[in-house]
């Protein structure tokens, strides 16, 4: 014959095992929330860096074509002024002398204003790739692996607990 007291000890044994199996399954869900979450924030990062690099990239083909082309209207300009004053057998005088250097000083100024807008460029990409480190860590989870050892040793408590206050109710009102 069952008594009340194994009756309700076999019901909290399979509501612990219910539990326990719920519980885990909880885990094991949150656990790969957690790793897709992290997953997605790298896969951001890899696509924000690859578009930073891309920019960095076009930025210095710009550069590098608007030195190239001022190179050539510089070398042309020089070589025509060169040329012309040679042929007519002019050597160069203060004043030619004088305008040579100032077409050097405002070349020289359009190299370094280039050169200046490339480095704030870089350095603006270098910020930008530590804030898209900073955007993936802040994005990205701390990983709970589910613990079962830990999860089945509680629901064995539990039902201990249940055990031992059933017992003591019994024995408080006269029952076994």
């Amino acid at each position: 014959m069952c008594t009340p007291q194994a009756g309700l000890l076999a019901v909290s044994i399979a509501s612990a095992g219910l539990q326990y199996k719920i519980a885990k399954q909880q885990a094991q869900n949150e656990y790969t929330r957690q790793k897709r979450q992290n997953e997605l924030a790298k896969r951001n990062a890899i696509q924000r860096y690859s578009a930073e690099q891309l920019k960095i990239r076009q930025t210095q083909k710009q550069f590098d074509e608007k030195e190239y082309q001022a190179d050539i209207k510089s070398r042309k300009a020089r070589a025509e002024f060169l040329v012309g004053a040679g042929s007519r057998g002019i050597a160069m005088s203060g004043s030619t002398q004088a305008l040579m250097r100032d077409y050097y000083r405002v070349q020289g100024n359009y190299n370094a204003s280039l050169e200046r807008n490339m480095n704030i460029n870089i350095a603006q990409y270098e910020r930008n790739m530590e804030a898209i480190q900073f955007g993936q860590e802040s994005q990205s989870t701390y990983l709970t692996p589910p613990n079962s050892n830990l999860m089945f040793a509680s629901a064995v408590l539990n039902v201990a607990n249940s055990y031992y206050n059933n017992k003591a109710r019994f024995e408080n009102e006269g029952l076994k």
